[in-house]
């Protein structure tokens, strides 16, 4: 662990990234070339004053904070496991919370600000997401483990649920099946994997049902409809880009024009700027 030289690369990187890069007007009045320390700091998710103890080498940061700093940051993939190695924490699974989204693929996240957009893994963990996806769905769980799986807790926690009409819960459930069925076929013995499966089988009557029935297909789009506790039920379009190696996916939703959905994303908009701003 060397924080002084992680805090010089935190600086480094900070002053090569072009606020147009990650999503933030420029502005006439910048002092700085790059990002200003609470810029950084709301990309990652952190506080400015956090940040700042980062950036004078006086905090070791969390596993999830290092991931989240990648992201801010648009590191490589190197850069990365470079900044995981400065912090003394171990490097981070390609599957889970820390795993790394590629820039390329956050660069299209920052250009669908004006739609609900997210990176996902193939085992429905959520790596990021812009606002209206945050305002659309809530925050990503916090913590590591099977929980972190939409897809898991879809089984194990029926609260989960409540995001899609109860009518179409069975055409959920036999889709994340059907898809989960396709990612263990793609990995093969992959510990995540099988930890997965063997929890559901052991805990879900329901799951289990359905991972025999052997359904295969992945999920690369859909027509979905969102509750929304302010807004109602939202008719969306799910667009999917999945990554070369599979195991990441970006996606995005969107209205049909002339529909109701589109005056709902609209408000959602202002509902999720009022969140970000702390006035809702």
């Amino acid at each position: 662990m060397d924080l002084d030289a992680l805090a010089a690369f935190l600086r480094n990187r900070r002053d090569r990234v072009r606020p147009q890069d990650v999503g933030i007007p420029a502005g006439p009045r910048r002092r700085v070339p790059g990002l200003r320390r609470d810029e950084v700091a709301q990309l990652a998710g952190a506080s400015a004053d956090y940040y700042t103890q980062l950036e004078r080498g006086t905090s070791q940061p969390s596993e999830q904070m290092l991931a989240a700093l990648s992201r801010a940051l648009r590191l490589t993939h190197d850069e990365r496991d470079y900044l995981f190695r400065l912090a003394g924490r171990p490097l981070p699974s390609p599957t889970g919370l820390t795993a790394h989204v590629q820039p390329g693929m956050l660069g299209l996240l920052d250009r669908l600000a004006g739609t609900p957009a997210m990176v996902i893994t193939d085992l429905h963990v959520i790596l990021a997401q812009n606002a209206l996806a945050r305002a659309l769905f809530g925050a990503p769980v916090q913590g590591g483990g099977p929980r972190a799986s939409f897809l898991y807790r879809w089984f194990t926690e029926p609260d989960s649920r409540g995001i899609y009409p109860p009518e179409e819960h069975e055409h959920h459930s036999k889709a994340f099946v059907a898809d989960l069925r396709a990612v263990a076929g793609r990995r093969g013995r992959d510990a995540d994997v099988r930890g997965i499966v063997d929890n559901l089988v052991r805990y879900s009557a329901e799951f289990a049902g359905l991972w025999e029935r052997q359904d295969v297909a992945v999920r690369r789009g859909d027509r979905k409809r969102i509750v929304h506790a302010e807004l109602g039920v939202l008719d969306l379009n799910c667009l999917t880009l999945v990554s070369e190696d599979g195991r990441q996916r970006l996606l995005w939703f969107t209205a049909a024009p002339g529909s109701a959905a589109v005056e709902q994303l609209e408000l959602l908009s202002v509902i999720g700027l009022q969140d970000l701003d702390g006035t809702a």
